[in-house]
């Protein structure tokens, strides 16, 4: 029998201020649940061990909550207004040893499916890639957007991370042409910022219903 390859772990980012929103929109209603759940959900079908990074106070409590039929463990970024950044250093410093790689999700892309997450390891698994990520379109006008699969050499480069940068973007860069882009229909590219985004993400789930 040939051995397992490492685990991957799935990382839910969900420590943002809604600044936009105007409330958290973590736990916005979606259809009925919470916004997080459905990129929790998605995580959780692919990868194991789960992480997700969550605000302090309430809002992280009812993170919790909402996760809790889901096998997450949790790290509290103790301050989500320094950005994005500040999330992928709590994460980067609260995975466990010997991974073989880790993947970053946002809780607020409902519309991101297990199928994608699937396709991402897949090709982590087939290639050794360095960074696996997504990109919604198709030629020029393609979005490269989260999720991101890290390689786990790379993820220790998350830890300083400056608060300027909103995520990974140097570290994949670096990369060049060994990292890895799969394209996914552009429809599939829509964060929930604002309650228009909110009811955007309710129409088009009930449309592929």
């Amino acid at each position: 029998m040939s051995p397992q390859p490492p685990a991957v772990a799935g990382v839910l980012l969900a420590a943002g201020r809604s600044t936009r929103m105007g409330r958290p929109k973590q736990l916005a209603d979606l259809n009925g649940q919470p916004l997080c759940l459905y990129a929790a959900r998605a995580l959780a079908g692919v990868y194991s061990p789960l992480l997700a990074v969550i605000p302090p106070g309430a809002v992280g409590e009812g993170i919790r909550a909402a996760l809790a039929g889901l096998p997450f463990t949790f790290a509290v970024n103790p301050q989500p207004e320094l950005g994005m950044a500040s999330s992928f250093r709590v994460a980067a410093g609260s995975l466990p040893a010997g991974l073989g790689g880790a993947a970053f999700a946002l809780a607020d892309m409902p519309l991101v499916t297990a199928d994608l997450h699937s396709r991402l390891l897949s090709a982590f698994r087939e290639t050794s890639a360095p960074v696996v990520m997504a990109a919604y379109g198709e030629g020029e006008d393609a979005v490269r957007a989260p999720p991101h699969l890290l390689r786990a050499d790379l993820v220790p480069e998350l830890l300083i991370l400056p608060d300027a940068d909103h995520g990974p973007r140097r570290i994949i860069a670096a990369q060049g042409k060994s990292a890895l882009t799969l394209n996914f229909p552009a429809a599939m590219l829509l964060d929930v910022d604002t309650p228009e985004g909110l009811e955007g993400a309710r129409v088009a789930l009930n449309r592929s219903v």
